[in-house]
């Protein structure tokens, strides 16, 4: 989807705006997986969304910045990281057409409040740790050294790479258009149903990367489908500019259904 129909899109969803912020300098490692390893967790309601043929997930570092919630700027919860590990689906909502969005696996933060007031308003599963970036403070065209690292039993685990070149917009139907243009969040429910949630934001210019790494850890803190992927080594890396973004207020799409195990 390009900004315009993104754009198009959002003007006719109907929902309030729950919250605005920035998100900069997005640190995306990609990895293959079986898609029978994620099926038991694709909400109700939607379909894995695969890329020429294989199912993708990705662990995402970012700077949170300039947060606002409901228009109010919280003390101690404007600017801070996050790392989210995520998939992909898509919801048929026409004949045809589809809405392309992300289902969040683990998402971490180092505020409690935060994680606690998304757990609250999605049901999403917001953890919260210490945790620390090397990262631009600022607007640059050249980031350099990327990384985001957050604290477990265990010590510090991470994600970093260097951005190299110049960034531009992906062409469409290339990986990094597919990772990076998903305008829509599902979140499974307590009760089995999902809720879905717009994400509006420009498209964004990603860099190429070297180095892309993962600590050997993160495999055994991810656990389960996704410890042998990670293990393996990501399949795809890049940093992606990041922009002002607006999330708004999730609705219901299916109110019950059966939980899978």
């Amino acid at each position: 989807m390009n900004d315009s129909a993104a754009r198009s899109d959002a003007e006719m969803h109907v929902g309030a705006r729950f919250l605005s912020a920035e998100w900069r300098y997005l640190l995306i490692l990609n990895y293959e997986v079986a898609r029978e390893a994620l099926l038991p967790l694709v909400p109700a309601g939607t379909e894995l969304d695969l890329f020429e043929g294989r199912a993708l997930f990705s662990v995402v570092g970012f700077r949170f910045l300039r947060a606002r919630v409901m228009g109010v700027a919280v003390p101690g919860h404007v600017d801070f990281d996050e790392v989210n590990l995520r998939f992909y689906v898509r919801r048929r909502v026409g004949s045809g057409e589809f809405r392309r969005g992300v289902v969040f696996a683990r998402e971490m933060v180092p505020r409690v409040a935060i994680a606690a007031m998304a757990r609250l308003a999605y049901n999403e599963p917001y953890g919260a740790c210490r945790m620390r970036s090397s990262v631009p403070r600022g607007v640059t065209d050249n980031p350099g050294l990327v990384e985001y690292s957050w604290q477990t039993e265990g010590g510090w685990e991470g994600i970093s790479a260097t951005a190299t070149g110049v960034a531009t917009v992906p062409a469409e139907g290339t990986e990094a258009a597919f990772i990076t243009e998903h305008y829509w969040g599902y979140t499974r429910q307590r009760d089995g149903g999902t809720v879905e949630y717009r994400v509006a934001h420009p498209v964004w210019r990603v860099w190429s990367v070297q180095g892309a790494a993962c600590s050997r850890g993160a495999a055994g803190f991810y656990g389960g489908r996704f410890a042998g992927p990670i293990a393996g080594g990501a399949c795809s890396a890049f940093v992606a500019e990041g922009s002002e973004v607006e999330v708004f207020w999730p609705r219901r799409v299916v109110r019950e259904a059966n939980v899978q195990p």
